[in-house]
C-alpha cells in the first residue's frame, strides 16, 4: 500500500485530487485528517455516497489545510480533531478558518464524543460534528445538511451543549491545603496544550527547550491525574468552562445584590 501511495505522489501537504465533470448541486468537499490513508478512506466513502459530492483535495496537517483551502473553492471542510498525531489540532485550524471568514463550513470528526469535546468543537466554529463510528452514508448526509446551513449533531450531543449553558462543577484547581495545584508556568503549558500546540510549538512560545516542556508535562500529568495530552486538554476545557460559568454566576449575584441595595436605600 505504501508503494501505491508513493506512486500517486502523496505528501504531507495538500494534494489536488482528480476532478470529475461538475454536476449541478454538487457539494465540493475538502478533507483533512491525521494520516494519508484516513483521508483516502474518507474520500472513497464520500464518493460512494448517493449524494452529489466531489472531493477537491485533502491534507494531513494544519499548513496543508491552509494551503488547500486557498487553492480550492471548497464548500465544506471535513477536518479530524487529531491531525498528524497532534491532539486537538483540528480545533485550532477550525478557529482560524472561522476567524478568516472564508467560505467553507466545517465538520469536525471526533474520536470521542465526550461532552467537553463536543462543546469545544462547536466553540471552535464547527457547523457539524461527526463520530468515526458512524456510517459513511450518514457522513454524506451530514455534509449536505451543513452545506444547506444546518447544524449537524445528535440529540445526545445537543444535550451536552444545553448542559454546558447551565451550572457546571468547577474542575479541581487547588490542593487539599488550599494552595494552587499548578504553578503559573504549568498553567501556561496547559493552556497551550488545550490550543492544540505541539511540544515544539510550546517550546518556541515559552522560550524553553523541548526537554523542559516534556518535564513540565510529566509533572502536570501527575498533579491533575491525567495520563496523556488529550486527557489534559479535556481537563483544561472542563476547567475553563467551569471558571467561565462561575464568573457569570458571580457577576449576576453581584448585580442582584447591588440592585437590592439601591432599592433598600430608596425605601429608607
Amino acid at each position: 500500500m505504501e508503494g501505491n501511495l508513493r506512486t500517486w505522489g502523496i505528501t504531507q501537504r495538500s494534494k489536488k485530487l482528480s476532478k470529475p465533470a461538475g454536476r449541478t448541486g454538487t457539494v465540493k468537499v475538502f478533507i483533512a485528517d491525521g494520516s494519508q490513508m484516513s483521508c483516502q478512506l474518507i474520500a472513497a466513502a464520500v464518493r460512494r455516497g448517493r449524494f452529489r459530492t466531489r472531493v477537491v483535495g485533502y491534507a494531513t496537517d494544519a499548513a496543508g489545510i491552509r494551503e488547500g483551502l486557498e487553492d480550492r473553492d471548497a464548500d465544506v471542510a471535513v477536518i479530524g480533531a487529531r491531525l498528524e498525531n497532534e491532539d486537538l489540532a483540528g480545533f485550532q485550524v477550525t478557529r482560524e478558518i472561522r476567524a478568516s471568514h472564508s467560505k467553507p463550513s466545517v465538520i469536525i470528526i471526533l474520536d470521542s464524543n465526550k461532552p467537553a469535546m463536543v462543546v469545544e468543537a462547536f466553540r471552535a466554529g464547527a457547523s457539524g460534528i461527526f463520530s468515526r463510528d458512524q456510517s459513511s452514508d450518514l457522513l454524506c448526509k451530514c455534509i449536505h445538511a451543513v452545506h444547506k446551513g444546518q447544524v449537524w449533531a445528535s440529540s445526545k450531543e445537543l444535550h451536552y451543549l444545553i448542559e454546558a449553558l447551565g451550572p457546571a462543577t468547577l474542575a479541581r484547581t487547588i490542593t487539599v491545603r488550599g494552595t494552587a495545584l499548578l504553578t503559573k508556568r504549568e498553567e501556561g503549558v496547559v493552556h497551550l496544550v488545550a490550543e492544540g500546540m505541539t511540544n515544539r510549538d510550546i517550546s518556541h512560545e515559552l522560550k524553553l527547550s523541548e526537554h523542559t516542556v516534556r518535564n513540565y508535562l510529566f509533572r502536570i500529568f501527575n498533579k491533575v491525574g491525567t495520563s496523556n495530552r488529550l486527557e489534559l486538554a479535556l481537563y483544561a476545557i472542563d476547567r475553563r468552562e467551569g471558571l467561565e460559568q462561575q464568573n457569570t454566576v458571580t457577576a449576576m449575584d453581584e448585580s442582584q445584590t447591588s440592585t437590592n441595595q439601591v432599592v433598600s436605600s430608596r425605601r429608607a
